[in-house]
Protein backbone atom coordinates (compact mmCIF):
# COMPACT_ATOMS: atom_id res chain seq x y z
CA UNK A 1 0.00 0.00 0.00
CA UNK A 2 1.17 3.76 -1.27
CA UNK A 3 0.56 6.61 1.56
CA UNK A 4 -0.26 9.36 -0.92
CA UNK A 5 0.29 12.89 0.34
CA UNK A 6 -2.02 15.52 -0.55
CA UNK A 7 -0.87 19.20 -1.01
CA UNK A 8 -3.59 21.56 -0.01
CA UNK A 9 -4.69 24.26 -2.38
CA UNK A 10 -2.07 27.08 -2.20
CA UNK A 11 0.96 24.70 -0.81
CA UNK A 12 3.50 24.16 -2.81
CA UNK A 13 5.47 20.79 -2.67
CA UNK A 14 9.05 22.70 -1.40
CA UNK A 15 6.34 23.34 2.11
CA UNK A 16 4.10 20.40 1.61
CA UNK A 17 2.99 18.79 5.58
CA UNK A 18 3.73 15.30 5.47
CA UNK A 19 0.53 13.88 5.52
CA UNK A 20 0.10 9.92 5.45
CA UNK A 21 -0.63 7.98 8.93
CA UNK A 22 -3.57 6.95 10.03
CA UNK A 23 -3.41 8.02 13.47
CA UNK A 24 -1.11 10.36 15.84
CA UNK A 25 2.34 10.47 14.73
CA UNK A 26 4.23 9.18 18.13
CA UNK A 27 7.77 9.57 17.16
CA UNK A 28 9.83 11.06 15.07
CA UNK A 29 13.52 10.69 13.49
CA UNK A 30 15.52 12.68 10.63
CA UNK A 31 19.30 11.71 9.19
CA UNK A 32 22.35 13.85 9.83
CA UNK A 33 21.86 15.55 6.24
CA UNK A 34 18.40 16.54 6.79
CA UNK A 35 17.35 14.12 3.74
CA UNK A 36 14.97 12.04 5.27
CA UNK A 37 13.31 11.34 8.51
CA UNK A 38 11.15 8.24 9.36
CA UNK A 39 8.02 8.58 11.88
CA UNK A 40 5.94 6.20 13.97
CA UNK A 41 2.54 6.36 14.57
CA UNK A 42 -0.21 5.08 16.80
CA UNK A 43 -1.43 3.24 13.42
CA UNK A 44 1.00 0.75 14.10
CA UNK A 45 2.72 1.64 11.28
CA UNK A 46 6.52 3.81 10.24
CA UNK A 47 7.16 5.54 7.41
CA UNK A 48 10.25 6.58 5.54
CA UNK A 49 9.57 9.54 4.16
CA UNK A 50 11.79 11.88 1.43
CA UNK A 51 12.23 15.47 2.98
CA UNK A 52 13.23 16.97 -0.40
CA UNK A 53 10.56 15.35 -2.29
CA UNK A 54 7.84 16.01 1.02
CA UNK A 55 6.58 12.36 0.02
CA UNK A 56 6.08 8.92 1.44
CA UNK A 57 9.17 6.73 0.20
CA UNK A 58 7.54 3.59 2.20
CA UNK A 59 5.36 1.86 4.79
CA UNK A 60 7.07 -0.24 7.16
CA UNK A 61 4.50 -2.51 8.79
CA UNK A 62 5.13 -5.19 11.47
CA UNK A 63 3.98 -3.80 14.63
CA UNK A 64 0.59 -4.87 16.31
CA UNK A 65 -0.20 -2.01 18.13
CA UNK A 66 1.00 1.41 18.30
CA UNK A 67 4.91 2.16 16.97
CA UNK A 68 6.19 4.90 19.74
CA UNK A 69 9.54 5.42 18.78
CA UNK A 70 12.24 5.46 15.58
CA UNK A 71 15.50 5.85 15.49
CA UNK A 72 18.09 5.48 12.58
CA UNK A 73 20.89 3.62 13.19
CA UNK A 74 24.36 4.45 11.75
CA UNK A 75 24.43 1.69 9.13
CA UNK A 76 21.98 3.52 7.07
CA UNK A 77 19.28 0.80 9.05
CA UNK A 78 16.25 1.88 11.35
CA UNK A 79 14.63 0.71 14.35
CA UNK A 80 10.90 0.88 15.40
CA UNK A 81 9.61 -0.10 18.27
CA UNK A 82 5.90 -0.34 20.20
CA UNK A 83 3.54 -0.92 22.28
CA UNK A 84 3.73 -4.87 21.04
CA UNK A 85 6.98 -4.79 23.08
CA UNK A 86 8.76 -5.64 20.04
CA UNK A 87 11.47 -3.95 18.29
CA UNK A 88 12.07 -4.25 14.69
CA UNK A 89 15.29 -3.55 12.35
CA UNK A 90 14.71 -2.50 9.15
CA UNK A 91 16.89 -2.20 6.00
CA UNK A 92 15.15 0.17 3.75
CA UNK A 93 13.58 -1.12 0.89
CA UNK A 94 12.70 -4.41 2.40
CA UNK A 95 9.35 -5.15 3.42
CA UNK A 96 10.25 -7.52 6.19
CA UNK A 97 12.29 -6.56 9.21
CA UNK A 98 16.16 -8.10 9.21
CA UNK A 99 15.83 -8.80 13.00
CA UNK A 100 12.78 -9.04 15.63
CA UNK A 101 14.08 -8.32 19.40
CA UNK A 102 11.96 -9.16 22.08
CA UNK A 103 12.19 -9.41 25.46
CA UNK A 104 10.21 -6.56 27.45
CA UNK A 105 7.02 -7.27 28.60
CA UNK A 106 4.92 -4.07 28.25
CA UNK A 107 4.83 -1.11 25.60
CA UNK A 108 8.61 0.56 24.11
CA UNK A 109 8.15 4.00 24.43
CA UNK A 110 11.42 5.51 23.75
CA UNK A 111 14.97 4.00 21.54
CA UNK A 112 18.57 5.73 21.41
CA UNK A 113 21.47 4.10 19.84
CA UNK A 114 24.97 4.44 21.01
CA UNK A 115 27.10 7.30 19.62
CA UNK A 116 29.46 3.83 18.20
CA UNK A 117 26.32 2.39 16.48
CA UNK A 118 27.11 -0.58 18.02
CA UNK A 119 24.51 -0.69 20.53
CA UNK A 120 20.62 0.00 21.02
CA UNK A 121 18.85 0.83 24.04
CA UNK A 122 15.38 0.92 25.06
CA UNK A 123 12.65 1.83 27.52
CA UNK A 124 9.53 0.22 28.62
CA UNK A 125 6.25 0.73 30.90
CA UNK A 126 8.07 -3.10 32.25
CA UNK A 127 9.92 -0.57 34.29
CA UNK A 128 13.26 -1.42 32.58
CA UNK A 129 16.14 -0.24 30.20
CA UNK A 130 17.32 -2.58 27.68
CA UNK A 131 20.68 -2.74 26.34
CA UNK A 132 20.69 -4.64 22.98
CA UNK A 133 24.08 -5.15 21.25
CA UNK A 134 23.04 -4.73 17.24
CA UNK A 135 25.76 -7.56 16.10
CA UNK A 136 23.85 -9.98 18.14
CA UNK A 137 23.49 -11.55 21.50
CA UNK A 138 21.31 -10.93 24.91
CA UNK A 139 20.39 -7.81 25.91
CA UNK A 140 21.44 -6.36 29.06
CA UNK A 141 18.87 -5.30 31.63
CA UNK A 142 18.69 -2.22 34.05
CA UNK A 143 16.27 -2.98 36.59
CA UNK A 144 15.57 -0.41 39.39
CA UNK A 145 13.01 2.00 38.09
CA UNK A 146 9.87 2.01 40.22
CA UNK A 147 7.27 2.89 37.36
CA UNK A 148 7.16 3.62 33.82
CA UNK A 149 10.38 4.19 32.25
CA UNK A 150 9.45 7.30 29.53
CA UNK A 151 12.63 8.47 28.16
CA UNK A 152 16.14 6.82 26.89
CA UNK A 153 19.78 8.49 25.58
CA UNK A 154 23.24 7.61 25.68
CA UNK A 155 26.08 10.40 26.82
CA UNK A 156 27.64 11.82 24.48
CA UNK A 157 30.73 10.31 24.98
CA UNK A 158 28.98 6.26 25.29
CA UNK A 159 30.04 5.91 28.14
CA UNK A 160 26.68 6.19 30.20
CA UNK A 161 22.80 5.89 29.59
CA UNK A 162 20.44 7.71 31.06
CA UNK A 163 16.84 7.28 31.81
CA UNK A 164 13.74 9.38 32.91
CA UNK A 165 10.83 7.72 34.57
CA UNK A 166 7.33 8.51 36.24
CA UNK A 167 8.80 7.57 39.71
CA UNK A 168 10.37 10.81 39.85
CA UNK A 169 13.82 10.15 39.00
CA UNK A 170 16.65 10.33 36.86
CA UNK A 171 18.93 7.17 36.49
CA UNK A 172 22.55 7.26 35.12
CA UNK A 173 23.92 4.05 34.38
CA UNK A 174 27.63 3.53 33.82
CA UNK A 175 28.11 1.22 31.15
CA UNK A 176 31.63 -0.22 31.99
CA UNK A 177 32.22 -2.39 35.32
CA UNK A 178 29.46 -3.04 38.00
CA UNK A 179 28.95 0.54 39.50
CA UNK A 180 25.26 1.26 40.38
CA UNK A 181 23.78 3.84 38.60
CA UNK A 182 23.40 7.34 40.22
CA UNK A 183 19.68 8.15 41.32
CA UNK A 184 18.42 11.90 40.95
CA UNK A 185 15.52 12.32 43.05
CA UNK A 186 13.09 15.03 40.87
CA UNK A 187 9.61 16.82 42.05
CA UNK A 188 7.61 15.30 39.36
CA UNK A 189 7.33 12.52 36.96
CA UNK A 190 8.91 12.59 33.72
CA UNK A 191 7.80 12.12 30.61
CA UNK A 192 10.69 13.23 27.90
CA UNK A 193 14.68 13.30 27.65
CA UNK A 194 17.14 14.75 25.30
CA UNK A 195 21.01 15.38 25.81
CA UNK A 196 22.47 18.12 24.30
CA UNK A 197 25.84 18.44 21.99
CA UNK A 198 28.02 19.16 25.34
CA UNK A 199 26.59 16.45 27.55
CA UNK A 200 23.55 18.69 29.25
CA UNK A 201 20.97 16.73 30.56
CA UNK A 202 17.35 17.85 29.99
CA UNK A 203 14.27 16.26 31.61
CA UNK A 204 10.30 17.29 30.96
CA UNK A 205 8.16 16.53 33.84
CA UNK A 206 4.37 16.26 33.97
CA UNK A 207 4.26 19.82 35.74
CA UNK A 208 5.26 21.49 32.51
CA UNK A 209 9.01 22.25 32.85
CA UNK A 210 12.18 21.61 31.77
CA UNK A 211 15.12 20.48 34.43
CA UNK A 212 18.53 20.57 33.08
CA UNK A 213 21.26 18.69 34.67
CA UNK A 214 24.82 17.63 34.53
CA UNK A 215 25.66 14.67 33.05
CA UNK A 216 26.56 13.90 36.71
CA UNK A 217 23.17 14.20 38.04
CA UNK A 218 23.36 17.79 39.60
CA UNK A 219 20.55 19.86 38.73
CA UNK A 220 21.52 23.00 36.94
CA UNK A 221 18.17 24.97 36.41
CA UNK A 222 14.54 24.74 35.33
CA UNK A 223 12.55 26.23 32.93
CA UNK A 224 8.43 26.44 33.16
CA UNK A 225 7.70 25.52 29.24
CA UNK A 226 4.09 26.05 29.93
CA UNK A 227 0.76 24.94 32.48
CA UNK A 228 0.48 21.18 30.48
CA UNK A 229 2.65 18.39 30.82
CA UNK A 230 5.41 18.14 28.90
CA UNK A 231 5.31 14.70 26.69
CA UNK A 232 8.55 15.21 23.93
CA UNK A 233 11.62 17.29 24.24
CA UNK A 234 14.07 18.08 21.75
CA UNK A 235 17.73 20.24 21.07
CA UNK A 236 19.00 21.78 18.53
CA UNK A 237 22.04 20.43 16.87
CA UNK A 238 24.02 23.21 17.95
CA UNK A 239 23.00 22.83 21.13
CA UNK A 240 21.37 26.49 21.50
CA UNK A 241 17.49 25.98 21.68
CA UNK A 242 15.44 23.14 23.46
CA UNK A 243 12.10 22.55 22.31
CA UNK A 244 9.26 21.09 24.90
CA UNK A 245 6.22 20.04 23.55
CA UNK A 246 3.37 19.95 25.50
CA UNK A 247 0.00 17.58 25.79
CA UNK A 248 -2.03 20.07 25.42
CA UNK A 249 -0.46 21.11 22.17
CA UNK A 250 1.82 24.05 22.36
CA UNK A 251 5.57 23.83 22.46
CA UNK A 252 8.02 25.90 24.21
CA UNK A 253 11.18 26.74 22.39
CA UNK A 254 13.59 27.43 25.35
CA UNK A 255 17.23 29.40 24.90
CA UNK A 256 19.22 26.78 27.01
CA UNK A 257 21.87 29.42 27.84
CA UNK A 258 19.45 31.74 29.15
CA UNK A 259 17.62 29.60 30.67
CA UNK A 260 14.08 30.87 29.51
CA UNK A 261 11.24 30.48 27.43
CA UNK A 262 12.24 32.35 24.24
CA UNK A 263 8.62 31.98 22.49
CA UNK A 264 5.70 29.32 22.23
CA UNK A 265 4.62 27.58 18.79
CA UNK A 266 0.86 27.21 18.48
CA UNK A 267 -0.90 24.70 16.43
CA UNK A 268 -3.82 23.10 16.94
CA UNK A 269 -4.55 22.70 19.68
CA UNK A 270 -3.84 18.65 20.00
CA UNK A 271 -0.68 16.94 22.06
CA UNK A 272 2.32 17.22 20.40
CA UNK A 273 3.97 14.11 20.81
CA UNK A 274 7.22 13.73 18.93
CA UNK A 275 9.59 16.33 17.67
CA UNK A 276 12.95 16.51 16.06
CA UNK A 277 15.34 19.66 15.03
CA UNK A 278 16.60 19.59 11.02
CA UNK A 279 20.71 19.57 10.91
CA UNK A 280 20.04 23.40 10.37
CA UNK A 281 19.32 23.94 14.13
CA UNK A 282 16.50 26.20 12.75
CA UNK A 283 13.66 24.12 11.67
CA UNK A 284 11.85 22.06 13.82
CA UNK A 285 9.55 19.09 12.75
CA UNK A 286 6.59 18.01 14.76
CA UNK A 287 4.50 15.05 14.90
CA UNK A 288 0.71 15.85 16.16
CA UNK A 289 -2.57 14.24 17.39
CA UNK A 290 -3.89 15.50 14.24
CA UNK A 291 -1.79 12.74 12.54
CA UNK A 292 0.26 15.50 10.55
CA UNK A 293 3.95 16.16 10.49
CA UNK A 294 4.71 20.03 10.37
CA UNK A 295 7.55 22.27 10.04
CA UNK A 296 8.09 25.88 12.25
CA UNK A 297 10.56 27.96 12.24
CA UNK A 298 11.71 27.57 15.61
CA UNK A 299 13.95 30.85 15.60
CA UNK A 300 10.51 32.87 14.63
CA UNK A 301 8.10 30.73 16.33
CA UNK A 302 6.27 30.90 12.75
CA UNK A 303 4.67 27.77 11.23
CA UNK A 304 6.13 27.08 8.00
CA UNK A 305 3.02 25.25 6.91
CA UNK A 306 -0.51 26.38 7.06
CA UNK A 307 -2.13 24.98 9.93
CA UNK A 308 -4.74 22.97 8.63
CA UNK A 309 -6.51 20.53 10.96
CA UNK A 310 -8.21 16.82 9.47
CA UNK A 311 -11.09 16.90 7.41
CA UNK A 312 -13.00 15.64 10.17
CA UNK A 313 -12.96 19.39 12.00
CA UNK A 314 -12.55 19.97 15.83
CA UNK A 315 -14.77 17.67 17.65
CA UNK A 316 -15.68 19.63 20.59
CA UNK A 317 -16.57 22.93 18.31
CA UNK A 318 -20.31 22.16 19.47
CA UNK A 319 -18.58 23.02 23.01
CA UNK A 320 -16.84 26.21 22.59
CA UNK A 321 -16.40 28.14 25.79
CA UNK A 322 -17.39 24.99 27.99
CA UNK A 323 -13.88 24.79 30.57
CA UNK A 324 -14.16 21.34 30.77
CA UNK A 325 -14.03 20.26 27.18
CA UNK A 326 -10.71 22.56 26.63
CA UNK A 327 -9.56 20.64 29.86
CA UNK A 328 -10.61 17.56 28.02
CA UNK A 329 -8.73 18.90 24.43
CA UNK A 330 -5.87 16.98 25.54
CA UNK A 331 -7.48 13.41 25.85
CA UNK A 332 -9.10 13.84 22.20
CA UNK A 333 -5.96 12.39 20.67
CA UNK A 334 -7.13 8.90 22.32
CA UNK A 335 -10.91 8.88 23.60
CA UNK A 336 -14.37 9.36 21.74
CA UNK A 337 -17.34 10.61 23.00
CA UNK A 338 -19.78 8.96 20.98
CA UNK A 339 -20.75 5.48 20.45
CA UNK A 340 -20.94 5.62 16.54
CA UNK A 341 -17.20 7.49 16.84
CA UNK A 342 -15.56 4.03 18.28
CA UNK A 343 -12.59 3.54 19.75
CA UNK A 344 -9.05 5.20 18.88
CA UNK A 345 -5.84 4.62 21.08
CA UNK A 346 -8.12 4.62 23.91
CA UNK A 347 -11.15 3.18 24.47
CA UNK A 348 -13.98 5.37 23.83
CA UNK A 349 -15.47 7.07 26.99
CA UNK A 350 -19.42 7.15 25.54
CA UNK A 351 -21.84 5.36 28.50
CA UNK A 352 -18.65 5.84 30.92
CA UNK A 353 -20.40 6.31 33.87
CA UNK A 354 -21.37 3.44 35.55
CA UNK A 355 -19.10 1.31 33.47
CA UNK A 356 -16.76 -1.10 34.91
CA UNK A 357 -12.90 -0.49 34.32
CA UNK A 358 -11.65 -2.62 31.16
CA UNK A 359 -14.90 -3.66 29.89
CA UNK A 360 -15.60 -1.22 27.08
CA UNK A 361 -16.46 -3.16 24.10
CA UNK A 362 -13.96 -3.65 21.60
CA UNK A 363 -10.78 -2.84 23.52
CA UNK A 364 -8.07 -4.53 24.13
CA UNK A 365 -7.31 -2.98 27.78
CA UNK A 366 -4.05 -4.70 29.48
CA UNK A 367 -4.42 -7.40 31.98
CA UNK A 368 -3.89 -5.33 34.96
CA UNK A 369 -6.55 -3.03 34.05
CA UNK A 370 -9.31 -5.93 34.20
CA UNK A 371 -8.15 -7.09 37.56
CA UNK A 372 -8.80 -3.72 39.31
CA UNK A 373 -12.26 -2.63 41.20
CA UNK A 374 -13.26 0.33 39.79
CA UNK A 375 -16.62 1.36 38.23
CA UNK A 376 -16.91 4.94 36.64
CA UNK A 377 -18.53 7.33 38.57
CA UNK A 378 -17.82 11.67 39.12
CA UNK A 379 -15.82 10.75 42.28
CA UNK A 380 -13.37 7.82 40.48
CA UNK A 381 -13.10 9.86 37.32
CA UNK A 382 -11.91 12.87 39.86
CA UNK A 383 -9.45 10.20 41.68
CA UNK A 384 -7.94 9.18 38.39
CA UNK A 385 -6.99 12.99 37.69
CA UNK A 386 -6.30 14.19 41.27
CA UNK A 387 -3.50 11.38 41.53
CA UNK A 388 -2.31 10.08 38.33
CA UNK A 389 -3.03 7.58 36.05
CA UNK A 390 0.27 5.79 37.30
CA UNK A 391 -0.82 5.30 41.05
CA UNK A 392 -4.92 5.32 40.58
CA UNK A 393 -4.87 2.45 37.21
CA UNK A 394 -1.32 0.77 37.74
CA UNK A 395 -0.43 -1.13 34.32
CA UNK A 396 -2.72 1.69 31.96
CA UNK A 397 -1.24 2.77 28.71
CA UNK A 398 -2.30 6.52 29.49
CA UNK A 399 -0.02 8.55 29.65
CA UNK A 400 0.41 10.31 32.92
CA UNK A 401 -1.25 13.35 33.92
CA UNK A 402 -2.98 15.20 36.96
CA UNK A 403 -5.18 18.34 37.22
CA UNK A 404 -4.30 20.03 40.52
CA UNK A 405 -7.52 21.85 40.53
CA UNK A 406 -10.63 20.65 42.06
CA UNK A 407 -12.82 23.15 39.96
CA UNK A 408 -11.29 22.08 36.86
CA UNK A 409 -11.47 18.38 37.78
CA UNK A 410 -15.36 19.62 38.50
CA UNK A 411 -15.58 21.17 35.13
CA UNK A 412 -14.13 17.67 33.48
CA UNK A 413 -16.54 15.35 35.00
CA UNK A 414 -19.14 17.77 34.47
CA UNK A 415 -18.32 17.80 30.43
CA UNK A 416 -17.85 14.25 30.82
CA UNK A 417 -21.36 13.79 32.12
CA UNK A 418 -23.12 15.49 29.26
CA UNK A 419 -20.84 14.79 26.27
CA UNK A 420 -21.29 11.08 26.78
CA UNK A 421 -24.48 10.30 27.43
CA UNK A 422 -25.70 12.21 24.12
Amino acid sequence: MVALIVLPVGVTAAFAQLRGHGGPVRGLAISADGQSAISGSFDSTAIRWSLTRNAAEQVLRFHSDAVNAVVLLADGRAATAGADGRIAIWTFGRTEPDAVLEGHTAPIVALAASPDGAALASASWDRTVRLWPLAGGAPRVLDGHMQNVNGVAFTADGRALISVSYDLSVRIWPLSGAEAPTVVPMPTPLNALAIGPDGEIAVGGADGKVYFLTVAGARTGEVAAGPRPVISIAISPDGAQVAAASIGGSVGVIDRKARNLARTLVGPGLPVWSMVFMPDSRTLLTGGADNIIRRWNAATGEAIDPILLETAGDPLAAYAGDRGAEIFRACVACHTLAADQGNRAGPTLAGIFGRRIATAPGYNFSEALKHLDIVWTPETISKLFEIGPQAYTPGTKMPEQRIGSEQDRAALVQFLERATRR
